[in-house]
């Protein structure tokens, strides 16, 4: 039994998941762009996927931060770092789940997320503005760019979300849970980290495969 807990866990390590851009395997990628670089040693997303990780509309999703007037800066930098943790992180297989996209195989749920980086997200775009709580669906497409849905007023993120809680659990309907881990507890998955200290959410996908 031990050595098929030993499988089961080794299969959930150093995965990228079946997903529109991830590469099928995990590797080393010397190229990655700005707020990506911290997973250039072993990486799920190539190059290119960094880069446009970065642009405000970028061919990744068609998906337009600025659909309520532009995102300030101090907030898109946590939506980038969100689009490169979930496209470039190998450590998110304990939360892989099947994903009912036409897009996508398979989606992350419940990824226990650092309370700071939480809180910080929400600190940030307190005052970017916004017309959904929840932002994988419900949008009008008809221009080929996300746009607020008919009878949506644009408000400010804290009326949207009036906890940190609220919006880290709820804009990717469900891909994080808040929780009250620190950073460098082990038991939480950050999406800032020093690169130059190693990549702690290797030690935190171990703890819950």
């Amino acid at each position: 039994a031990a050595t098929a807990a030993t499988v089961t866990q080794d299969s959930l390590l150093n995965i990228c998941m079946d997903a529109k851009h991830h590469k099928t395997e995990p590797g080393p990628e010397g190229q990655l762009y700005g707020q990506c670089v911290l997973w250039k040693d072993n990486a799920c997303c190539t190059a290119n996927t960094s880069q446009e990780a970065h642009e405000d509309q970028s061919y990744l999703y068609n998906f337009n931060w600025d659909h309520c007037g532009a995102m300030p800066q101090k907030c898109k930098r946590h939506f980038i770092q969100d689009t490169c943790l979930y496209e470039c992180s190998p450590n998110l297989g304990p939360w892989i789940d099947q994903a009912d996209n036409s897009w996508r195989k398979e989606r992350i749920r419940d990824v226990p997320l650092c309370r700071e980086d939480c809180e910080q997200w929400w600190e940030d775009c307190q005052d970017a503005v916004t017309c959904k709580t929840n932002w994988h669906k419900g949008w009008n497409w008809t221009s080929g760019t996300n746009q607020c849905p008919q009878g949506t007023m644009c408000q400010k993120f804290k009326f949207v979300f009036p906890t940190a809680a609220a919006l880290c659990e709820e804009i990717w309907s469900g891909s994080y849970l808040y929780t009250s881990h620190h950073r460098g507890s082990g038991r939480c998955i950050q999406m800032w980290f020093d690169p130059a200290q190693g990549n702690p959410n290797i030690a935190v996908a171990q703890y819950y495969a």
